[in-house]
């Protein structure tokens, strides 16, 4: 009786451990994208022709690297479709700075922004997600 409870209790506290580390890594990853997606929003939410697209474009190659970055240890806890909207919205973002299209690019934007908010909370250990 007293091996099993032992056992037991590493198991529990191993799950609470590694609930907590897989946590705080994603709330780094979400709050770090997020943040460079609202920077890029407030880039592309200029006027058209004050825009600097080939600076867009660098910014947004750079998140596409964060992300990638992130995406490996993500996808061992995170559902894999989940991560491919975020992969997508990115891609596609990338294409409509290629074409300058201001308006498409931030639908991309807050679509991904809201993505992300959406793992962030779909992961969080609370009342609501249990029941």
């Amino acid at each position: 009786m007293y091996k099993e409870v032992i056992i037991s209790l590493i198991i529990i506290i191993s799950i609470v451990l590694g609930n907590n580390i897989t946590q705080g890594y994603t709330k780094e990853s979400v709050t770090e994208l997020s943040s460079d997606l609202k920077n890029l929003k407030g880039i592309i939410e200029q006027e058209d022709n004050t825009i600097n697209w080939e600076d867009v474009e660098k910014q947004i190659e750079e998140i596409s690297k964060k992300w990638d970055n992130r995406y490996d240890k993500l996808a061992y806890y995170i559902e894999h479709n989940e991560l491919e909207k975020i992969e997508s919205g990115l891609t596609g973002l990338e294409s409509y700075a290629k074409k300058q299209d201001s308006e498409e690019a931030l639908n991309q934007l807050n679509n991904s922004i809201f993505v992300l908010k959406h793992i962030e909370e779909k992961n969080d250990l609370n009342l609501k997600n249990i029941f």
